[in-house]
């Protein structure tokens, strides 16, 4: 009690809020809120305000073209450069290596393998938007480039007769010309990739990675990891097997691998466990103690250099017959035109190739930004990797994307932006003009040992799975079917089924009411996704809506013809009743419609039946156990015309089997298209459209109770319905 014998007031809940007001329909709060017009401004002015160019704009649009004017300038040399100095000699050291190694998944001479670890870094440092990916060769890339090569250009079309001194003939392999070949169609694969890119980016196609979710970059990256390994595990056991490349291949090379595991080199094993596990190990040293030690420990080149020293002194090639990487050619080539001629021959796997080339690169992109937080521009990345493989194909490059090992050595050794890149292609075109032939003791196992170290924050991921199932188990099988598709399909059929899936998973079903049902679709909707959104629904609401309709129509028609014989009556309420005879038009459903029968009209105001109660006729109609679909529009930024003539058609489906149709949470741009494209009618009006999905819940509820209390004859009807079969059976 309070002083003076008066009572407190209550406290008021400050750990809530509630708000009351009406439910909005589109036409209520349109009704009720004047919206005023914006004005549109006209052809005339649209075109003066693109064509206008200030000294301020012209400077945005340079920038947003070559990003480096952006962060360049900017650039902390005390805090930065050291960090970058390190980390682009690391990497240097490691992307000479694997050009190298991934010229001979090409098929092409070691040395292209070399320039393609270099130019591509040139054009990227000036026009990329990612601070950490080290651009150049990727295994699986490079294996999608060299099934083209050696497609095109395989042993057998450069085959020659050669004669020796006893006179007998021998059949030899051109090796000049084939390898000349091979060098021109994987240069000319790589310019096309390029040119498709750069169409994708003037065609604003980066958007795209908007629809890249963590987890399907997690699922793909992993695989793609898991990929990287068995492709550098053979190196490390110096087995040869054959270029696998497509559905199954990552097997195909595991069961080759496997079966010849029985010649390893033992030199070449020793050496990759032995660099395995000190990478490893140095790795976490560096991660633990990151803030005492003020640069990390650049233990790639510190095993580079020990390793080159132990096999030129142990002279491991020829006492152990270790791998080697042996001749490392010196000077550069002068740029070529591309075969134009052969475009029309490699266009199916270029865009392939462009796809998957893009898609690793920004989701590494996206793994590395979401780390350091910093934004990547999606259609900028799809011109600089155009503009980059244009470039690098005039030089005899194959495809250039990020490689998963490289660019995470470039960020663990303490890489802050492109400068550390620059840097590399230094080392890199150190190695092509003049000490290349230091590298030529080292054994490539110790290459593709490095690469697979680095490999370990990419597996880490699978760590990830569990705490998604815990959150949002759609998103966990999301990360699932992405990484099990890649692995069993490859990465190109394995992304675009974890797109596919992705988009599946994204027309959820919220809590709803019974009889209602909600669907949610996040993405524009236009003639390419138009089929999903069709599927999604029939799977949402669990029944085709034309094929309810027809199989009513069928079984009005039949019960016409027994009340016209009178084997059946109705009622004026609807009610159908035995007439007294015994009923002989029972048929048996073949689930087939006669296009031509369904065409004769049907009195469906004249017999109003139960539809989900047993009818008195033998026809297979299946089940609707809603009145209400909502279509929950909040992530749908655009519709095109094939979507607005879908949406109609769906509409007037579902009205005519007594569903009806709600849109909630739209944009004010989805209004205006519909308007245009002539959606509305006497039937179809905007009272359908609601603010949110809770106004078109509350709405629908309000209805049906409003229907409930003013039939109330609504269960005695039913009653009586059943009491009928019950006396017909």
């Amino acid at each position: 009690m309070a002083a003076g014998g008066r009572q407190a007031a209550p406290r008021p809940d400050l750990g809530r809020y509630v708000v009351s007001r009406p439910v909005y329909s589109e036409a209520a709060f349109q009704e009720e809120n004047e919206k005023k017009a914006r004005l549109q401004p006209t052809l005339r002015e649209r075109v003066q305000g693109a064509c206008s160019c200030s000294r301020k704009k012209a400077f945005q649009i340079t920038k947003s073209f070559l990003p480096v004017l952006e962060w360049l300038p900017k650039y902390r040399v005390k805090e930065w450069l050291v960090s970058d100095i390190i980390s682009g000699v690391s990497t240097g050291l490691v992307a000479t290596l694997q050009g190298l190694a991934f010229a001979l998944l090409v098929a092409v001479p070691l040395g292209y393998g070399l320039y393609s670890a270099f130019f591509p870094l040139l054009t990227y440092f000036f026009l990329g938007t990612s601070r950490h990916l080290s651009v150049g060769p990727f295994p699986v890339v490079s294996l999608m480039v060299g099934s083209v090569v050696l497609s095109m250009a395989p042993d057998d079309k450069f085959y020659i007769m050669s004669s020796n001194a006893t006179g007998l003939n021998k059949t030899l392999i051109d090796t000049v010309s084939r390898d000349a070949q091979r060098v021109v169609i994987a240069s000319t694969l790589t310019f096309l990739v390029g040119i498709i890119q750069l169409v994708f980016g003037a065609l604003q196609i980066g958007f795209i990675v908007r629809y890249l979710a963590d987890p399907l970059v997690g699922g793909f990256t992993t695989a793609a990891a898991f990929q990287v390994f068995v492709s550098q595990l053979k190196i490390v056991l110096n087995v040869s097997t054959k270029n696998y490349n497509g559905i199954l291949s990552i097997i195909y090379t595991l069961i080759e691998i496997f079966q010849r595991i029985g010649t390893t080199n033992i030199a070449d094993l020793i050496a990759g466990l032995l660099t395995i596990f000190i990478c490893m190990v140095v790795k976490e040293i560096n991660d633990r103690f990151k803030h005492k030690i003020p640069v990390p420990i650049p233990i790639e080149v510190i095993v580079t250099i020990v390793a080159t020293g132990i096999s030129y002194a142990a002279d491991l090639e020829k006492k152990y017959n270790a791998g080697i990487v042996k001749t490392i050619p010196r000077g550069f080539l002068p740029p070529e035109p591309p075969a134009v001629s052969m475009f029309s021959e490699m266009i199916a796997p270029a865009f392939s190739t462009a796809v998957v080339a893009y898609a690793i690169a920004v989701s590494v992109a996206k793994v590395y930004a979401t780390k350091h937080d910093y934004p990547i521009d999606g259609n900028q990345e799809l011109i600089a990797y155009g503009i980059s493989n244009v470039f690098a194909g005039a030089f005899s490059c194959f495809v250039a994307t990020t490689a998963l090992s490289r660019t995470a050595v470039q960020e663990s050794t303490g890489g802050k932006t492109q400068v550390a890149s620059l840097i590399s292609a230094g080392i890199v075109l150190i190695a092509i003009v003049a000490l290349g032939k230091l590298l030529e003791p080292l054994q490539k196992s110790v290459l593709a040992a490095i690469v697979i170290a680095n490999l370990k924050g990419m597996f880490m991921q699978v760590f990830d799975v569990p705490r998604l199932w815990r959150q949002n188990k759609a998103d966990a099988m999301i990360w699932i079917f992405t990484c099990v598709a890649s692995i069993i399909l490859g990465l190109d059929l394995g992304l675009l089924a974890g797109l596919v899936f992705g988009l599946l998973t994204v027309v959820v079903r919220v809590v709803e009411p019974e009889g209602v049902k909600i669907l949610r679709f996040s993405s524009p909707i236009f003639y390419a996704n138009i089929d999903g959104l069709k599927s999604s629904l029939k799977s949402t609401v669990g029944f085709d809506a034309i094929r309810v309709h027809n199989k009513r129509l069928k079984a009005l028609r039949m019960i016409q013809k027994l009340i016209k014989k009178g084997k059946l009556k109705a009622t004026k309420n609807g009610i159908i009743s035995d007439s007294g005879a015994t009923n002989e038009a029972f048929e048996s459903d073949e689930d087939l419609d006669d296009p031509e029968d369904l065409k004769i009209p049907t009195k469906e105001v004249e017999i109003q039946v139960d539809w989900n109660s047993e009818l008195p006729v033998k026809v297979n109609v299946p089940r609707v156990p809603i009145h209400s679909l909502i279509f929950d529009f909040g992530g749908v930024s655009f519709l095109d015309v094939v979507a607005v003539r879908t949406m109609r058609m769906i509409v007037k489906e579902f009205e005519r089997i007594d569903v009806t149709v709600y849109i909630a949470s739209h944009q004010d741009n989805i209004i205006r298209k519909l308007e245009q494209c002539g959606f509305f009618d006497d039937n179809i009006r905007k009272d359908m459209f609601f603010l949110t999905v809770h106004d078109a819940v509350l709405y629908i509820q309000h209805e049906m109770m409003h229907r409930d209390i003013q039939d109330p004859i609504f269960e005695k009807v039913r009653t009586m319905y059943h009491s009928f079969f019950c006396i017909i059976h």
